[in-house]
Parts: C-alpha cells; structure tokens; sequence
C-alpha cells in the first residue's frame, strides 16, 4: 500500500482496466461493524445463537461485501472524487473469520455524456472461491487527484464486561479450593463474596467474626451458610487477630478481608510476636478487567505502602511479577510509571525507577522485563510511545504498572473503576499467605476473581515446591 491516493480521471480510464484489495477478516471486524451500524442480530454477533457456522456468514452477506468495493472504487479504481449511484451484488458464498477476502473492480463500459463508469465487481476468498459478484455504476471524477492516504486510527473493540476474570475463574481446572479465613464478614458484598467464591469450588470459607452480625447478613440476602464453619468473635480486631492466628498455624491457606479497615487487618498481619510477615515487603496488586486494552493490566502498589522507599519498590516488583507468574501468564512487561520518561533529579521517582531497572539487570529483581521511567501513556500506547520515540519491549504493551507511591496509584485505580467502569481485582503478597484484599465496593465478581488469584497463586507456588529436589 502507497503512502499516497491518486485517481483516475475519466479520459484515463479503459475499458478493461482493473483494481484490488485484499483484507484478512478477524472477529473484531464484526464487533467494530456491528457497533456503528447497530445490528446485534444474534446470528450475526453470538456465536451460540448462530449455529453451523451461521456466525461468520454476515461478512459475505452484505456486512463487508459493499464496503471493501466501495473502498476499490473509491481509492483505486476510479479513486478520489468518484460518486456512487448504483451498485447490485449476489452473494454467492459464506466468508469464515480468518479467510482473505480480494475485492477487485473491472471496466466494463463508459458513456462520456455525464462522464458514467460501469464496473464489473467481484470478491474471491484465499481459495480463489468467488463469494460476491455484481456490478456497480459510477460518475468518473474529471479532475486529477493525489493526495496522501490518510491513517486511519487502530481500533480496539470493547471487550464483554468481566470477560477476562470469567477467564480467570476458568482457569482453576481441577484445582483443590484452598481454606481461607474470612475476616469480619458483617455486610452484603464480603459476605455474598466468600459464599459465591465457595460455590465456585475457588475457597473453602472459614468466617470470623460476630456470628448474630454474620447470620443476620445472611438471612437479609438468603444465603445458607449450615455448610460453613463460623468461629464467633466479639469485634473484627478479634477476628483479625484470630484470622492471623490461623494462617501462621498452618491450618487455611489465604485471608479474606470483610467489613473491616485495611489497616486494622494489616496490624494484625505485622504484628512482630504474632504477625505472619516476611522478609520481603508486603505489598497490593490490582488486576484490572480493562476493556479497552488488549490485556489485564496490573497496578500496584495503590493500598498499602504510601510512600515506599527504593528497597520496598523492589520488593513491590518482585510481588507483582510472583503474582503474574504464578498465575501461569508467563514473563510480565513491567513498566515503572512516572511524570515523566526522562531521568529528572528533581522528581526521585525517575531516579527510583532507573534503579530498578538496573537492579533488574543485575539480577536483583527477577523474572520480569523492566522499563521505565515512563508515563503512563508511554506504558500502554504504542501510537504514544512512537510518537515520542520510546521504543523498547515494554512500553506500549505493559502487563504490570508500578506507581511512584500510593496517591497515585490509588487515584488511578479509582479513576479506572469510577469513571472507566473497571472492575479490579485485589491481593497482598509478601505474607505467609496471600491475602485477598477488595475495594468495600467491589462486586461479586471481582470477589470472586481475586480468591482465584490468590487459588492460582498458591496451588501453582505447591507444584513447584514439590518439583523441587
């Protein structure tokens, strides 16, 4: 494809004279098409619906038929300045998703009275099966035209709401559900949470705290909870301190965080004498059902270190990266996120993330690629990242962002989940066990996605401890 338009005046144009294109149909072809014309017929756009292969004949038939000739005539053959009057097209043959479609236009008449084309049109798929054949007729422009193609911009179609933690979910296989403690389950969502995650065989719910407080939530939203073990406590401090008391022994696998502050279950956690802490720093990680990207996108640290020093970063890096490992996704792209993307001693982020960087090259972080400082946009955009001429592995295709301290990465998690719409899902690592830790607003579903991550989590961290020699 030229980097310029030119057409065809009429004087110019032959009889026999001829143009192309060929595109490559993908699924997102449909969902962009179906979203500016509006038809949801359900044999067109639901796979489930539209049996047989049904599905993919909407593309032959008239979804893009009309469009790929009307782009030969109207780019190539006549191109710039022609005007359409009449087109008739027989579609002959289903065109699949992942078939090459060639749109070709050939003269077949010209009447110089009001400068009239007649085109012979026809489509053919990579197999050279002819799947639309017609004509069209046209006005020829009279006047040269050359003008640069324009760009058009990348389209990313919006994904189904919750699309990727119904994956997630999905992954779980045959897993054993792993026994966590649910701390202070006293309201509607935390409670509706542990019970849903229980259903899907994803935990297996102790639930700590006042028992009239429990049931009475449960008896308000129906649920039975005669299958659960209930251990009383007269406070959620209580039930935080027990919770913990539970992980350190061994006997369940995860927490839960109900109807409790962050900070009142993360005392309990720390606690020097009786805590369940680490070497490694704890640390926050949201995983964000993003539906405009291509991918789940990582946050951290948004809710727990406010202002972490250059050794606690590390520690949030390495949390991050652990948690995508061990959920089976393979190396993470981690972008260290600032203001800027140049190294500035006045703002000590760009320092802390050139650090990083480097730490990660000497081995002092491990299992992720490292880039930054970059900006947000850099992170996420290839078109911003070209455009300011930021190029490497990482940036434009980011699978985890590490904000400079927690005002920013909590801005951006709410922004994303209040203006955006996304749900996020939560867990702590660098504890004994991993903790699943939710917004008091988050729904049932992301509830349920995090006691998946924190399941992958845990069970895939079992098998390599068990290949261990």
């Amino acid at each position: 494809m030229t980097d310029y338009i030119e057409n065809k005046t009429f004087d110019e144009i032959k009889i026999g004279d001829s143009a192309m294109i060929k595109h490559t149909f993908k699924k997102e072809d449909i969902e962009l098409f179906a979203s500016v014309t509006g038809d949801v017929n359900p044999a067109h756009v639901d796979p489930e619906f539209a049996k047989n292969d049904m599905f993919h004949k909407i593309i032959a038939h008239g979804m893009w038929g009309g469009a790929l000739i009307s782009s030969v005539l109207g780019t190539e053959l006549p191109g710039p300045g022609t005007i359409y009057l009449d087109q008739s097209l027989k579609f002959e043959y289903p065109v699949s998703i992942g078939d090459t479609i060639i749109a070709s236009v050939t003269v077949t008449g010209k009447k110089p009275e009001k400068h009239i084309v007649e085109l012979e049109c026809k489509c053919t798929n990579q197999s050279g099966k002819q799947v639309i054949s017609g004509k069209a007729i046209v006005i020829a422009p009279i006047e040269k035209v050359k003008r640069k193609r324009i760009e058009l911009p990348k389209l990313v179609p919006k994904k189904p709401e919750g699309s990727w933690y119904h994956q997630l979910i999905g992954l779980r296989d045959d897993l054993d559900p792993i026994t966590t403690a649910v701390v202070h389950p006293v309201d509607e969502p935390s409670l509706r949470g542990a019970i849903a995650s229980a259903k899907d065989n994803l935990i297996i719910p102790i639930l700590i705290g006042p028992e009239d407080k429990i049931r009475a939530v449960a008896q308000a939203i129906e649920v039975d909870l005669s299958a659960y073990e209930i251990i009383p406590t007269k406070h959620s401090h209580e039930a935080a301190d027990k919770a913990v008391q539970l992980a350190k022994s061994g006997k369940v696998d995860a927490l839960m965080k109900g109807k409790l502050h962050t900070d009142e279950l993360m005392e309990a956690i720390i606690d020097k004498a009786n805590g369940i802490r680490t070497g490694r720093r704890m640390s926050h990680i949201f995983a964000m059902d993003v539906q405009y990207y291509s991918k789940p996108l990582f946050i951290s640290d948004a809710a727990i270190n406010i202002r972490p020093t250059l050794a606690e970063k590390r520690d949030i890096v390495q949390n991050a990266i652990d948690l995508f490992i061990g959920l089976g996704f393979g190396t993470p792209k981690v972008a260290i996120v600032c203001a800027v993307e140049t190294v500035n001693e006045s703002m000590p982020s760009t320092l802390d993330a050139t650090a990083l960087c480097k730490m990660a090259e000497r081995g002092q972080i491990t299992g992720g690629i490292l880039d930054g400082p970059l900006g947000l946009d850099l992170a996420i955009s290839e078109e911003s990242a070209k455009v300011k001429g930021i190029y490497s592995s990482v940036a434009g295709n980011a699978d985890i962002i590490i904000v400079p301290d927690l005002e920013a990465g909590n801005m951006l998690y709410k922004q994303m989940t209040y203006l955006s719409r996304m749900e996020a899902a939560g867990i702590v690592l660098g504890a004994s066990v991993p903790i699943i830790l939710t917004s008091r607003g988050s729904d049932e579903l992301s509830r349920k996605a995090s006691s998946a991550m924190a399941l992958l989590y845990v069970r895939n961290k079992d098998k390599q401890l068990s290949l261990k020699p």
